[in-house]
């Protein structure tokens, strides 16, 4: 028999290879999947109304999570007299909660793609508002810095669920466009804490309302979260209508994909811990957007500092007024959002209609402008920072920086998802792990720094970080496609 095979005519082997093809290409009879293009049941078929609905719940439920990342940072001073420590120790309250954010996707990420994403990012969601309670009533710092950390590490629940969620249900164009919602809500709630805790703190509810507020928002978009949202996982879905029919026709064979895909320890530590450090040491697009990314958003998080120096120790503001400049940055970070969403429509749609798909690097256009404005902003903020000058240009430079600090993170965000594919989830965690350290990282030598250069110079330094790393994106622009080509996780290698 052994011979026979081995001598048989080529001939006989191709009459039979289609044979072999046919039936490896034959479906499963019992795996389930979406019962064509327009399966009601699949999550990219649902009405437009219906998914606006949903990304700007998603976008709420972000926007609170942000909000409470900062909003503690304006009774920095009131609780460093309180509990008899320096305003820099204080720092820590804001610092921790950013850092929680570094820590807590390395357990939402596997828990989403394990089931699903509504009921991972309920659960971080709703314990994140319980942790602000504490905070609330705290009568020691042990249990205010302990408190905000974990505040930090279940809210970052959102932030590690949502953009996967938003891809679960939009097309690539729209995508864009609804990912400058949450990415708007990002930025816009660290930027809106400071200005609503700044009258608090200063009114007769004190500094304790900053966090009961937060509480109360988080309760409140939790509970309309968890009744509109459903669940968008594809796989997860296709799961639950398995487990349906099989008790619906007793047929105990039928399964979806994702009943086969066997998630232990050992493919989440390497998904999510090890593939991340490896790729952010192998891949130079991930190591240098990554960097870029993470100045931009430890930058954001210094201005909570720098901001009340400018404008309250500097102009002599009290805590409200002096939280009001934040709003230019409101401002500019909805104009980034609206340049985006402009250039998404037109240049990238084209391109996409007319060659079918879009090279990664289409998403850096906008990335460099942003990388223009970021740091020309902050040069216009240093030096119209005397107190001899009209406070109005200093105000006004913060919409710049909020549209480069916008258009630099989101297509730098956007530019990693493209380039790495079915590894964007390591891709995101490392990203996320390092500009999390660095949010957490330059607010505590802001103070210092300010005290010591002065406004001027101090924000001038810090652009000239911003200038130094401006050439990351052109580079990528014009050598990216040759780049990806010798990477070890890109797709397009």
């Amino acid at each position: 028999m052994k011979y026979h095979l081995i001598t048989q005519s080529p001939h006989l082997i191709n009459q039979r290879a289609p044979q072999v093809e046919k039936q490896a290409e034959e479906k499963d009879p019992n795996l389930v999947e979406w019962n064509g293009s327009d399966d009601p049941g699949n999550p990219m078929n649902w009405p437009h109304w219906w998914k606006w609905t949903v990304t700007i719940t998603l976008g709420m439920m972000t926007f609170c999570i942000t909000f409470a990342s900062s909003v503690f940072s304006t009774a920095t001073v009131v609780t460093a007299e309180k509990f008899g420590v320096s305003t820099e120790v204080m720092t820590l309250g804001t610092s921790l909660f950013v850092l929680g954010f570094a820590f807590g996707p390395i357990v939402w990420g596997p828990l989403s793609e394990l089931y699903g994403r509504k009921y991972p990012l309920f659960f971080g969601f709703f314990v994140f508002a319980i942790f602000q309670i504490p905070v609330a009533v705290a009568q020691n710092l042990q249990t205010i810095m302990i408190c905000r950390f974990f505040g930090g590490f279940f809210g970052s629940a959102p932030l590690a669920i949502v953009g996967g969620a938003l891809a679960d249900f939009w097309d690539p164009i729209d995508r864009g466009i609804a990912v400058c919602i949450f990415a708007g809500a990002t930025f816009i709630g660290p930027v809106a804490g400071p200005i609503v805790g700044g009258f608090i703190t200063m009114s007769h509810l004190g500094w304790r309302w900053t966090e009961y507020i937060t509480a109360i928002m988080g309760f409140f978009f939790g509970t309309i979260g968890f009744l509109i949202v459903p669940e968008t996982f594809a796989p997860v879905l296709l799961q639950r209508r398995a487990k349906k029919i099989r008790y619906e026709t007793r047929n105990w064979a039928v399964h979806s994909k994702h009943d086969e895909n066997q998630v232990d320890m050992r493919y989440i530590v390497r998904k999510y811990i090890l593939r991340p450090f490896a790729m952010i040491v192998l891949e130079p697009i991930l190591l240098l957007v990554t960097l870029y990314m993470a100045v931009v958003y430890g930058i954001l998080y210094l201005f909570f500092e720098s901001y009340p120096i400018a404008f309250q120790e500097t102009r002599g503001w009290n805590e409200g007024v002096g939280a009001l400049p934040f709003l230019s940055i409101t401002v500019g970070v909805v104009i980034g959002g609206a340049l985006i969403t402009w250039t998404t429509k037109t240049r990238f749609a084209r391109k996409l209609e007319k060659h079918g798909k879009v090279i990664p690097e289409e998403r850096l256009i906008p990335m460099i402008i942003g990388g223009f404005l970021f740091p020309a902003g902050m040069f216009w903020f240093a030096w119209t920072s005397s107190p001899n000058i009209s406070p109005w240009p200093q105000i006004v430079s913060g919409v710049p920086i909020g549209a480069g600090i916008l258009m630099i993170f989101l297509q730098g965000l956007n530019y990693i998802i493209d380039v790495y594919m079915m590894n964007a989830n390591s891709a995101i965690a490392a990203n996320t792990l390092l500009r999390s350290f660095a949010g957490a990282g330059f607010p505590l030598f802001a103070v210092a720094m300010y005290h010591t250069l002065g406004v001027d110079w101090a924000t001038s330094l810090l652009a000239f970080i911003a200038v130094a790393l401006f050439p990351v994106p052109i580079l990528f622009y014009i050598y990216g496609s040759r780049i990806r080509k010798l990477s070890r996780y890109s797709p397009s290698a």
